[in-house]
């Protein structure tokens, strides 16, 4: 059975381009469009999730690092990548090493894709 990747991200073309990007490596990929949602697809149970792949700026009640503050309490196996356009954000993220590594857009897909690799090799 495949890894699954939960991918977190409110701008629907980045969404879709990552998405199917993952599919095409082999991974099992579920999409959200906001922190609410992902937290929402996570606390159904319904699939175990292996790693989450979130943009920082999101709308609603939780961005990133909110969604990441949460699985960090609630589901800490779980593997984080964030990501931001936003430099400022970038470095912030870097800082709280509790949040996990940043990847700052625009990120290359391969280069995603082998970091993605190495944190599930470490499971």
């Amino acid at each position: 059975m495949p890894q699954t990747i939960l991918v977190a991200e409110d701008e629907v073309l980045i969404r879709y381009a990552i998405c199917d990007y993952l599919r095409d490596c082999g991974y099992h990929v579920i999409e959200a469009g906001s922190g609410t949602e992902a937290i929402s697809v996570l606390e159904s149970n319904e699939i175990a999730v292996d790693l989450v792949f979130s943009d920082v700026q999101m709308p609603g009640s939780v961005d990133g690092f909110g969604l990441a503050r949460w699985i960090r309490e609630y589901l800490p196996a779980i593997r984080i990548i964030l990501t931001s356009g936003v430099v400022k954000t970038a470095q912030l993220a870097s800082e709280l090493c509790e949040i996990g590594p940043i990847e700052s857009k625009p990120y290359r897909f391969q280069s995603l894709v082998d970091r993605i690799r190495r944190l599930l090799a470490d499971n």
